[in-house]
C-alpha cells in the first residue's frame, strides 16, 4: 500500500477512505465478492490495500499498549466514505495529530527498555563468553576464538578481503549469511564495523574465527531492522582471499615533469 498510497496514517483517516464497508457484513463479503471485471478487481484492489497498510497501523499500536476499538475505525470509515462525520475535520487532525504523538514517544519508550535490556544482556554473554578455553579478549574488548587456523596471509584494513560469514545476536538469532545467499562476501576491510576491521586482520587466509564484537564496536545505538540498538553480535567468519591495497605510485622524476 505504501507504494501506491504515499499517505500517513493520520492523512488517511482524515480524508476517510476505507478498507471495508460495514463490519456486520465483512464475513459475508469476503466470501461472496465477485471479481470477474477489471473494475471490480481495481476496486478490490483499492480496498484490500487500504485496509493492509491500515491493519499494520493497528497490529503496532496494539504492541504499544495503546487500545484500538476497531469497531469505531470500521464505523468511521464507513461516516467518511458516505460524508457523514460525526467530527469536523479539524477535531479529527487535532485528535490524531495528537495520537500520532503517543505513539512515537511509545516506540521511543520501548526503543530505551530494548536498548539497556541489551547492555546488560551483552555484558553479561562477554563476561560468560570471555571465560571459556580458546577465546582471547583483546584491549577493545573484541572476542574471538580460533576454530579452523590458516596459513595464508593476513590483511591489512586498507585491504579488500572475501569472505563467508554468519552473523547472529546472542540469543542465536540470524540476522544475516552469506552462506544462505550462496555467494562470498568482498569489501574492504576498512568500510566495515570496526569489530571486523580489527578481528579480520588477525586472521590468515584460510581460517574460519569466531568474533563476539560489543556494541561499541558493532552498530551502537542504531537500529537497523534486524538488529536492535546496542546489540552484542556473534559472527563466524571464514577468510577466503586477500587483495592488497593498490600502491601508491612513486612521484615521477623531476626530468619528466
Amino acid at each position: 500500500m505504501k507504494s501506491i498510497y504515499k499517505l500517513s496514517l493520520v492523512a488517511l483517516a482524515v480524508i476517510g477512505l476505507s478498507a471495508c464497508n460495514q463490519e456486520e457484513k465483512a464475513a459475508a463479503a469476503s466470501t461472496s465478492v465477485e471479481l470477474t471485471t477489471e473494475a471490480q478487481k481495481e476496486a478490490y484492489s483499492v480496498g484490500a490495500s487500504i485496509g493492509r497498510y491500515m491493519s499494520g497501523h493497528i497490529k503496532e499500536q496494539e504492541e504499544l499498549g495503546l487500545p484500538v476499538d476497531r469497531t469505531l475505525i470500521v464505523t468511521g470509515f464507513t461516516n467518511g466514505l458516505n460524508d457523514q462525520l460525526k467530527l469536523t475535520e479539524e477535531e479529527m487532525q487535532t485528535i490524531l495529530q495528537g495520537l500520532d504523538k503517543k505513539l512515537n514517544d511509545k516506540r521511543q519508550e520501548q526503543a530505551a527498555a530494548i536498548s539497556a535490556k541489551n547492555i546488560e544482556d551483552g555484558k553479561k554473554f562477554l563476561e560468560e563468553n570471555k571465560a571459556k578455553s580458546g577465546v582471547v579478549t583483546t584491549e577493545s574488548g573484541l572476542q574471538y576464538e580460533v576454530l579452523t587456523p590458516g596459513t595464508g596471509e593476513k590483511p591489512a584494513a586498507e585491504d579488500t578481503v572475501e569472505v563467508d560469514y554468519v552473523g547472529t545476536l546472542i540469543d542465536g538469532t540470524e540476522f544475516d549469511s552469506s552462506y544462505k545467499r550462496g555467494q562470498t562476501a568482498k569489501f574492504p576491510l576498512n568500510r566495515v564495523i570496526p569489530g571486523w576491521t580489527e578481528g579480520v586482520q588477525l586472521m590468515p587466509v584460510g581460517a574460519k574465527y569466531k568474533f563476539v564484537i560489543p556494541a561499541n564496536l558493532a552498530y551502537g545505538e542504531r537500529d537497523t531492522g534486524t538488529i536492535p540498538p546496542n546489540s552484542t553480535l556473534v559472527f563466524e567468519v571464514e577468510l577466503k582471499s586477500v587483495e592488497k591495497a593498490s600502491a601508491t605510485p612513486a612521484a615521477e622524476p623531476a626530468a619528466k615533469k
